[in-house]
């Protein structure tokens, strides 16, 4: 079984029967970026109607209770989910109308600097604000896991630290084996640990080391190497795949509406262009051979399984109700 703590883009129903076959049990989409709260509420609408029309093959899931049903039923479970936290509008009130409406995911900020604190693009991370305590205590209240993936680090360790129950860095990578600002140090990795949370190593090429991009055994490698900083007990899977992207819709992730001048996000003026697919992972289904390349690289039964799914149902059960 799979649990990906992270996907982006379009999916349809092809998307969930490729889940389904590749032996998904959860998976976390990304219902929204920039957008404010009128734009995030039509994005869940649209959400509960694909959710209609796929009912055979998927369903929205609020808690863990709901994970094990769809895993009983055959199904893939869907735990709705924003990078960032626009969608609030400002309003403390607004997340827990947003755990009401089935969001069980947060990014505290996405790639600029917001209300609640800093992002990992700022040249100074202003760490959590007041705003962001408050908004952190009412996401443990309300049952919402906090997202740090895009978040500064200074704002990062605040936030773990601040926290009531575990948080999650649902996808990027350990700096010290890819040094890129999306990326997470040791100390932060270690805190995270510390705290029962969770990093969801990612697969996007633009953050991780060209031998896991190029190889399932590389990938896995970076995974090992990842456990021997955090721990066996805090490390999954957050791909960070997109399904069905278009270049409008990277340029509408990079720069929403916020800048008048080209941004690159992730990427650089040199390599611009979509990241585009991992050798090795050229369907999402595929992601299920990880637990053989975890084996391949020393890993035991037990070890697998926790880094494949088992990890992120702890956290799911920790936060989600």
């Amino acid at each position: 079984m799979v649990i990906d703590g992270l996907q982006c883009g379009f999916f349809d129903r092809e998307v969930f029967l490729d889940l389904k076959e590749g032996g998904f049990l959860c998976v976390t989409p990304t219902l929204g970026f920039w957008e404010g709260a009128m734009e995030s509420f039509d994005s869940i609408a649209q959400w509960r109607e694909l959710a209609a029309e796929c009912a055979d093959v998927m369903v929205i899931a609020r808690n863990l209770a709901d994970i094990e049903k769809a895993r009983a039923d055959g199904k893939v479970a869907v735990l709705l989910g924003f990078q960032n936290t626009n969608c609030l509008d400002d309003r403390i009130r607004y997340v827990e109308l947003f755990a009401d409406l089935g969001v069980r995911i947060l990014q505290l900020t996405y790639n600029n600097q917001n209300e609640l604190g800093g992002s990992c693009y700022e040249e100074k991370d202003s760490g959590l604000a007041r705003f962001g305590k408050e908004v952190v205590r009412e996401m443990n209240r309300c049952g919402i896991l906090v997202d740090l993936s895009h978040v500064g680090p200074q704002t990062t360790l605040d936030t773990i630290r601040h926290s009531e129950r575990p948080v999650a860095v649902t996808h990027a990578n350990a700096s010290s084996l890819y040094v890129h600002k999306r990326n997470k140090s040791d100390e932060i990795l270690k805190a995270l640990a510390e705290r029962g949370g969770i990093i969801g190593c990612a697969a996007y090429r633009n953050i991780m080391p060209k031998s896991a991009a190029a190889s399932l055994r590389g990938f896995c490698e970076m995974v090992a190497k990842t456990v021997a900083i955090a721990g066996i007990d805090h490390v999954g899977l957050g791909t960070d795949q997109a399904h069905h992207s278009s270049r409008k819709y990277l340029d509408w992730m990079r720069m929403g509406r916020w800048s008048k001048v080209v941004n690159y996000g992730a990427a650089t003026a040199g390599n611009s262009e979509p990241a585009g697919k991992l050798e090795w992972l050229q369907r999402p289904s595929a992601l299920g051979s990880v637990a053989e390349g975890l084996r391949d690289v020393g890993f035991n039964p037990e070890e697998v399984d926790k880094i494949m799914f088992k990890n992120w149902l702890r956290v799911y059960g920790e936060v989600l109700h």
